[in-house]
């Protein structure tokens, strides 16, 4: 596996992406599968930001303060993430659409809050508790934690990116698969047909969850340095963006929007102060001409089927005159 990274990164090279590129762009496409997920049951949740700030604080936890490896700090990390979902999912995933999408915001503002004040509210109960002023700090507020080990290699996000894109290929494939196709079709239908929805959902948001938490374990170790900024709503934003830009008709998809974004600002570094207008005409013009997404093999049959029209048009015009 070694061999072929080496290789796709040498081909990347001329285009300004090295090696620590390529591994946040393997980030990106993890954060692209957490939306995916609830996307694809009907969900317009932005909770994924939230989540990655949960697995990145607990994964660090886990590997700089207990000393654990990367691998029990990456479970650790989308183990709470999940454990957190289930109380947030109950009540929040009621909602639809745009109200869905505002509640889940809001859930990211939480955790930021809470993470700003952890280290207050911690020595304010440890004061109340031993009857003397206590001073707690462990996450250091909005100054974050720092000097954490870079232990992500690139190897791991690409086997771990395979095991979800084979669980996902699977899941699609499944009774619980097509529940959620059923239910982004239609909710009221297929509670009907007996689908339990309120479970359904629940479970996606809770894998979506521990997806986003998996991205913000191995980001927090390729960074050496996590803030509660870094988690909000821009992030949130961004990750919608890679499951616009790539199409949400194949799992796919996602990690080609979510990689494509994270390239383009080294790509386009010739032209400097610029690269975020670029980036925006990029996304404008997918959305106009390619509503499906980059990877959409339907709206590409149909935008190559209008293509080749118009030529005929144009040369049966050219031969009439």
């Amino acid at each position: 596996m070694d061999s072929i990274i080496e290789f796709v990164i040498t081909l990347l090279k001329p285009l300004g992406v090295t090696e620590p590129v390529f591994q946040f762009m393997l980030v990106s496409a993890i954060l692209g599968l957490s939306i995916y997920l609830t996307l694809y049951t009907g969900m317009f949740s932005l909770a994924s930001a939230g989540f990655m700030a949960i697995g990145a604080y607990f994964g660090v936890a886990a590997t700089q303060f207990w000393h654990l490896p990367l691998g029990l700090g990456l479970i650790i990390g989308m183990l709470a993430a999940g454990l957190i979902a289930i109380p947030i999912g109950l009540p929040v995933l009621r909602l639809k659409d745009i109200y869905l999408a505002i509640a889940t915001i809001g859930f990211g503002e939480v955790v930021n809050v809470v993470i700003l004040n952890f280290d207050d509210v911690v020595a304010a109960i440890l004061t109340a508790v031993q009857g003397e002023r206590v001073r707690f700090r462990l996450i250091e507020g909005a100054r974050g934690i720092k000097n954490i080990p870079r232990l992500t290699e690139t190897q791991y996000l690409v086997f771990f990116l395979i095991i979800v894109g084979f669980f996902i290929t699977r899941l699609h494939r499944s009774r619980f698969g097509r529940s959620m196709a059923a239910i982004r079709d239609d909710e009221r239908a297929a509670a009907n047909m007996g689908i339990n929805v309120t479970y359904v959902k629940n479970i996606v948001f809770i894998l979506s969850a521990m997806l986003a938490a998996a991205a913000g374990v191995f980001s927090a170790h390729l960074t050496r340095i996590i803030t509660p900024d870094a988690y909000g709503f821009d992030r949130a934003v961004d990750i919608l963006s890679f499951a616009v830009l790539g199409g949400t008709s194949t799992w796919v998809g996602p990690i080609v929007g979510g990689m494509t974004l994270t390239a383009l600002p080294e790509t386009l570094r010739a032209v400097n102060q610029y690269r975020g207008v670029f980036t925006g005409m990029v996304l404008l013009a997918v959305i106009l001409f390619l509503p499906g997404g980059l990877v959409d093999p339907a709206g590409l049959r149909a935008t190559i089927r209008r293509v080749r029209s118009r030529l005929r048009r144009a040369a049966e015009s050219q031969g009439a005159t």
